[in-house]
């Protein structure tokens, strides 16, 4: 009988961990609290469940998150093949239905016969085992990752975007189209507002009543998902710079470039539901309908969902934890996804391979694999090893992470050779194993 190992956590790292393993030869237990036990940011009870954005970024490997996508379908990564299937137009990014890719992955993890679901609620570390719990990590099985560590959790704060329907906006006011043409071309809607309704709208999010609470004092934001309302109060052009820039998005009944932009990014493949790119908030409901609805074919937007916030948790992953991402105690515990302070779905996709396939190892007495710090992967895991732990905050998948090439390349040359490099290195790296 093959030899039975726990991952908890059925987020995006928790089932590729699990997969990983099971296609190993190891029999997996998989433990999902929900729903025996809820968290404020999931919706469903659903495997791999996407709770803020439905983009995986793009799949260019001249950008970070392709290079990184390209390593993980090298490394057989269940997830990637299931956000392909479940695609939706989104330019170059890989955009997905979220429903029907938590339904491919849960099928086709659970069609595997060595795989167990078991719904509840986990406290205690497994050993051995995998730890994929995210950032809603439950408090009790928080407390025991502290203990085990040594040093508490640090903690941020995430927000999320609205969705609206399709059949509340105004078409008319809005214009198909992907920044520079890209995908299809027309993969996204956009309201384009004049210096004048950019104004209004800046107004309206810095007068925005918000949800508020002691906690949310000197609130240590992650940076790459800044409420809007606080991009805002970084400057009245902050927006026009960041998720409202209009370049490349010029609106084809004038011709013109708009002085900002608003984009609507798909949710489904039907077209029926619209994410607003970059607006997470932390905004009341009531404020959320009466400050988009100045947003250029949404005053009468219909909301599938409004933006909130919630907390994040991370573990010190450099104060914490070892080769291949296992607690230097050396009993088998391994943590994978977001906690341990990756930011992002591909990133979490990474660290969950890597995680299952080192559980792998340590349990048939191999030493731990990392990719070299040339590939984005690599790179990744040793910002998790060696940042100061002093200073440690969550990172997403960026060229600054990879070892510099050893001669001058011309700026725009620079990405494509990182990225081959990369490959080469990757697969030489796959090989030795």
């Amino acid at each position: 009988m093959s030899q039975s190992v726990d991952v908890v956590g059925g987020g995006l790292a928790g089932c590729e961990a699990a997969w990983a393993l099971a296609n190993r030869g190891f029999q997996v237990r998989l433990h999902e609290m929900r729903p025996v036990k809820t968290t404020p940011a999931h919706q469903t009870d659903a495997l791999a469940e996407l709770v803020c954005s439905n983009s995986f970024k793009s799949s260019d490997t001249t950008n970070a998150h392709g290079l990184l996508k390209q390593e993980l379908r090298a490394l057989g990564s269940l997830l990637l093949p299931c956000a392909d299937e479940a695609r939706v137009p989104g330019g170059a990014a890989l955009v997905v239905d979220r429903e029907m890719f938590a339904r491919l992955v849960g099928e086709r993890l659970l069609a595997l016969p060595n795989v167990e679901l078991i719904r509840e609620e986990v406290t205690s570390l497994p050993e051995p085992g995998i730890v994929a719990t995210g950032p809603l990590t439950s408090q009790g099985l928080a407390d025991a990752i502290a203990e085990r560590v040594g040093s508490s959790a640090l903690a941020f704060y995430d927000a999320i975007a609205p969705i609206v329907a399709d059949e509340s906006l105004d078409h008319s006011a809005l214009y198909a189209l992907s920044r520079y043409g890209k995908g299809e071309g027309d993969d996204y809607l956009n309201a384009p507002l004049t210096t004048e309704q950019y104004e209004t709208l800046i107004d309206a999010l810095l007068a925005g009543d918000q949800y508020q609470s002691h906690e949310f004092d000197q609130v240590p934001y992650f940076e790459g998902c800044l409420p809007i309302e606080e991009m805002a109060r970084r400057g009245r052009e902050t927006l026009r710079f960041g998720p409202m820039k209009p370049v490349g998005l010029p609106d084809p009944r004038t011709g013109k470039i708009p002085h900002a932009v608003v984009q609507l990014r798909r949710e489904d493949r039907a077209g029926q539901m619209w994410n607003l790119v970059g607006f997470q908030t932390r905004l009341r409901i009531p404020e959320q309908r009466r400050v988009f609805a100045t947003i250029p074919g949404l005053a009468e937007a219909e909301f599938f969902r409004f933006g909130s916030i919630h907390r994040n948790s991370y573990i010190n992953s450099p104060a914490s934890l070892g080769p291949g991402l296992a607690t230097r105690d050396g009993r088998g515990v391994f943590f994978a996804g977001q906690i341990t302070g990756v930011e992002g779905y591909t990133e979490s996709l990474g660290s969950g391979i890597l995680a299952g396939i080192n559980l792998a190892r340590f349990l048939s007495g191999e030493p731990p694999v990392v990719p070299p710090p040339t590939t984005m992967l690599g790179g990744l895991v040793r910002y998790l090893r060696e940042a100061d732990p002093t200073h440690f905050q969550p990172m997403n998948a960026n060229f600054g992470l990879l070892d510099p090439l050893p001669h001058r390349v011309p700026k725009k040359a620079r990405r494509a050779a990182l990225a081959e490099r990369a490959e080469e290195e990757f697969a030489r790296w796959r090989e030795g194993w």
